[in-house]
């Protein structure tokens, strides 16, 4: 074992680092810069002469790239190898295959458990083709997804991003959070008749789903509609919720999917599907499935997920910059960077390395976003001028969705909306000089820009898988496990203790005053409100 710090390329990386290119210097940011760190694949752009990198800054990254053998580590985990482990103890220990969920196209992975898992996820998906003719017939117009976290966040950032894209009459909706009010709201949205209410939980016990589901079957019961033509069960196979007497139809996944690698399996392809068609839908997927191809390419000049990754390290561990901000150009990805906080964060928010051992180097960085141009008028101001740099992640596209557009003094409104990316991006690295300190922008701030054509379905899914294999690369590097929550599992266990006192006060039964004691303190104030 060869810790991240006693590489070789970290070594050069560290010295590098010392004097590292200032963008803000007369002749650095040159047309040449700009065409020469460009990326190109899949109709995807990235622009990253505004990082602070040198060609020797990128020639000891891909070093670092080669030296923890990422690559190989990406094949591994596509073909079905146990990745999701921490030597020596207790762990999830499974292999790690939401790529598998959408390899139906060219060059099918042929390792075993991979090819396996893409057998049953083809089995699911003609399920679901036939169900969706089913209720095609029969009207339904609405589909309500019920889940929380990697239930909800992915499927409803992918499904805003591709609305435009939905079949006429078709919508669909999303509760996620247990408060009631959630529930209420979206039930008084719909006509329930025409509804199919989809509840997702692959250990079938999610607290908060299973509650907002009792929620829902109540009101369908004061319509006087069943319950069971209505709701739909995504779960694993023989969970609690893997019950025909309960759903008209349930779907599986499986446990080497994790929550926020599950928009391509069952857990995003019904709302989808529904919402979309299945031609569109599997544009979608095709466009995930060549990126998860492009991941496994040695062309390093090529691997867009890669060189993303590279760019991040050398951000976080040499320019030691905590967070890092993603920000779509388009309204329609306003939830994609929520998506991206829980992948990234749950992902690489991790302070052990794959033996157990404590690590000595950053890992992953906060992540937070929304879509320009209303960022603008938000937290540009701090990270312009702020006394923290945060590097940039912009996403930009020629073209709107919807082509309703009209020129306002000589500029369409997407051409406005392009300017502005473009000028954020390099107001941000070459910053303004000024007498007056006020108006002084120091810039030299790293950025850089993922653009393509349109936000259409293929493009969608190559960018979410991108961003997927992204932090894979990245917890390949750090030598960490990015396939495992147990930070999430904490406040679960509280929160269920919690629970449990909320039940006993209501039944007027005693609890010991030793059990949990601030707990209870914080009961005993929320009682005298």
């Amino acid at each position: 074992m060869t810790l991240f710090n006693q590489l070789s390329s970290v070594e050069k990386l560290t010295e590098l680092e010392r004097n590292p290119i200032d963008l803000t210097h007369e002749g650095i940011l040159t047309t040449k810069r700009v065409d020469e760190m460009t990326a190109e694949a899949l109709g995807i752009k990235m622009l990253y002469g505004t990082e602070r990198v040198t060609d020797k800054v990128m020639e000891a990254l891909f070093e670092l790239a080669d030296e923890t053998n990422v690559i190989e580590k990406m094949a591994l985990m596509q073909a079905g190898e146990v990745v999701n482990k921490i030597e020596g103890y207790e762990c999830e220990n499974r292999s790690v295959l939401h790529t598998a969920m959408r390899d139906f196209f060219d060059k099918r992975n042929e390792g075993p458990r991979g090819k396996e898992a893409t057998d049953l996820a083809y089995q699911e998906l003609e399920k679901l083709k036939r169900f969706l003719e089913e209720v095609e017939k029969q009207g339904f117009t609405d589909l309500v997804q019920i889940g929380i976290g990697g239930s909800d966040l992915g499927p409803r950032a992918i499904y805003l991003s591709l609305e435009a894209y939905k079949k006429e009459n078709r919508k669909v909706h999303f509760i996620s959070n247990v408060d009631p009010d959630d529930a209420h709201k979206i039930f008084s949205e719909v006509d329930p008749s025409k509804t199919l209410f989809v509840v997702v939980s692959k250990s079938g016990s999610t607290l908060e789903t299973l509650t907002n589901e009792e929620l829902i079957k109540k009101h369908l019961e004061e319509k006087g509609l069943s319950t069971k033509d209505h709701m739909i069960a995504v779960t694993g196979k023989s969970s609690p919720m893997d019950n025909p007497d309960k759903y008209r139809e349930s779907f599986y996944i499986w446990d080497y999917i994790g929550g926020r690698y599950s928009v391509t399996s069952m857990v995003g392809c019904v709302e989808l599907a529904f919402a979309l068609g299945m031609e569109k839908f599997l544009d979608f997927l095709r466009g995930a499935n060549a990126m998860d191809k492009l991941a496994l390419s040695k062309d390093y000049k090529e691997n867009l997920p890669l060189i993303g990754a590279l760019l991040g390290v050398w951000n976080r561990n040499f320019l030691h910059l905590p967070t890092c901000a993603v920000i779509p150009y388009s309204q329609a990805m306003i939830r994609f960077p929520a998506h991206l906080q829980q992948l990234d964060m749950e992902s690489n928010g991790k302070r052990i390395n794959k033996h157990g051992e404590p690590v000595d180097y950053d890992t992953g960085p906060i992540v937070w976003g929304e879509p320009g141009t209303n960022g603008q008028h938000s937290f540009y101001q701090c990270i312009h001028q702020g006394t923290t740099t945060v590097p940039i992640e912009f996403i930009g596209f020629k073209e709107s969705q919807y082509a309703d557009d009209l020129e306002v003094k000589g500029t369409s409104s997407q051409e406005k909306l392009l300017a502005n990316l473009f000028a954020q991006s390099i107001g941000l690295a070459t910053g303004k000089r000024s007498d007056n300190p006020n108006k002084f922008f120091p810039g030299n701030r790293p950025n850089h820009i993922l653009l393509t054509k349109k936000c259409d379905p293929y493009t969608i899914g190559a960018l979410l898988a991108y961003f997927e294999h992204k932090v894979a690369f990245q917890g390949f590097i750090w030598d960490i496990n990015s396939f495992d929550q147990e930070g999430v599992q904490l406040g679960k266990v509280l929160a269920n203790k919690i629970i449990d006192f909320f039940a006993k006060m209501k039944n007027g039964e005693e609890i010991d005053p030793k059990d949990f004691p601030i707990a209870q303190a914080y009961l005993k104030h929320l009682k005298a409100m």
